[in-house]
């Protein structure tokens, strides 16, 4: 009997004293916010691509005239490059076959590119227009890879700092004291000048025959945004 007694008494224990338990535990909610942070800048990098089609009734006598274009306006721009400057390597290659109205391979196809890209506009419009078997695909300024990771750093020191305001003010706003912060992610985007179209291009290749193309850099804005939850009590 006594062993009965005490077990019912524990129990009723448990049962009166849960709700005071309950009400001890703080209160917690978890909620999710970003915060981003952008700044301009001017694009410092000029990307020139040139390039050049061949048409013939074989496969390697099209690939070979190709290459021999190419190996030529390479020989001349790589006279001029200077290291971040002006860099020069080649670009899209490729020779396909052309069929006729019934069906049947009657040539070949091919085109190439050479690249020209660098902080000196300058010296690469002016090498663009010694390349006169080239015309230009396209052309379009950007940042710079050491302007941009510069950039970027920058950027997201201030977005997590936007951040942290934001998770303190939300806290304060949902009437809760504190908060710990969750899972966070990290991106970021940039939004700059498209390359020039094709037609505008090879016009812009007919004015480089006498004199260096007129160009002008625009801005690139670069975006990092932080993304997470926190856990306000």
């Amino acid at each position: 009997m006594n062993r009965v007694v005490v077990s019912a008494f524990l129990a009723f224990f448990a049962l009166t004293q849960a709700p005071a338990w309950a009400q001890a535990a703080p209160v917690q909610q978890q909620i999710s916010l970003s915060a981003s942070g952008h700044v301009e800048a001017p694009q410092d990098w000029l990307t020139v691509r040139m390039g050049l089609t061949r048409e013939g009734a074989d496969a390697a006598t099209v690939q070979n005239q190709l290459k021999a274009a190419i190996d030529a306006a390479l020989t001349t721009a790589r006279a001029q490059a200077r290291s971040r400057q002006m860099e020069v390597r080649s670009g899209a290659f490729g020779v396909s076959p052309r069929y006729g109205r019934d069906g049947k391979i009657n040539g070949w196809q091919g085109s190439a590119e050479v690249v020209l890209e660098g902080r000196d506009v300058a010296l690469i419009t002016a090498t663009a227009g010694k390349l006169p078997t080239l015309t230009v695909n396209s052309m379009g300024f950007s940042l710079s890879r050491e302007a941009r990771r510069q950039l970027e750093s920058e950027v997201q020191a201030q977005a997590i700092e936007r951040f942290r305001a934001r998770a303190a003010e939300v806290t304060k706003a949902f009437g809760f004291s504190s908060y710990t912060l969750g899972a966070v992610s990290i991106s970021s985007t940039d939004e700059g000048a498209r390359p020039m179209p094709r037609m505008m291009a090879m016009e812009a290749k007919a004015a480089m025959a006498d004199a260096p193309l007129p160009v002008e850099a625009g801005t690139d804005t670069v975006s990092v945004t932080v993304s997470g939850s926190i856990t306000v009590r």
